[in-house]
């Protein structure tokens, strides 16, 4: 069974996020909150945890993974981008998108597309994900948990717990998350191609 850590909205508990740090450097797999419902979440090195994840989700290979920041200062590690794309991160982060990029040679194989070698880099604009991020050191590998058969993202982490808590290592309770998916911009060409409409307002991308 996973442990579940209710974290503060406004100031999460420093003991908490240094325990959800210690349980992603032991490979684990953890359902966090974010500003476009729960996450699940692992180190991005962590292939067993990447395959866990997929298996949750019933992924295949050709799933768009997404690597979570808690700001911009380490995505060029991990992402190719020219000035004017990173000015347009810069103006819409934090916020609810994900934004497609050519990925390095620092992201693990098993987190690219098969053909594009492309990967989604996201800024949650929410407090705790944010916390969690920080205390890891390290950008974790994402998706947005949705459950099998099921069309829009798990709010609410008790319920996580009574269904998949024996599936996960921790469960960060951080209150109801909004429903709502994030918007998917491809950024490798501008003006970016809208690839899922969600949350975060497109308008000023056009």
């Amino acid at each position: 069974m996973s442990q579940f850590f209710s974290l503060h909205p406004e100031t999460p508990q420093k003991r908490l996020l240094t325990q959800t740090r210690e349980i992603l450097e032991k490979g684990g797999v953890i359902a966090y909150p974010t500003d476009s419902g729960y996450a699940l979440g692992c180190l991005p090195g962590n292939k067993k945890g990447v395959e866990r994840i997929k298996r949750l989700r019933g992924l295949d290979d050709k799933h768009n993974f997404t690597l979570m920041f808690p700001d911009l200062n380490e995505i060029g590690t991990y992402a190719r981008m020219d000035s004017p794309v990173f000015r347009v991160l810069k103006a819409h982060t934090p916020g609810a998108y994900t934004f497609i990029l050519d990925a390095t040679n620092e992201v693990p194989r098993l987190l690219l597309h098969p053909k594009r070698r492309t990967i989604g880099i996201r800024v949650p604009d929410h407090r705790i994900t944010r916390d969690i991020l920080e205390t890891a050191g390290a950008p974790l590998m994402s998706v947005t948990f949705i459950a099998p058969d099921e069309t829009l993202p798990m709010t609410d982490a008790e319920e996580i717990r009574d269904r998949f808590g024996a599936q996960l290592d921790a469960i960060i309770d951080g209150g109801a998350c909004p429903m709502e998916p994030t918007t998917v911009l491809d950024m490798r060409i501008l003006p970016p191609e809208v690839l899922r409409q969600g949350r975060g307002d497109t308008s000023a991308f056009g």
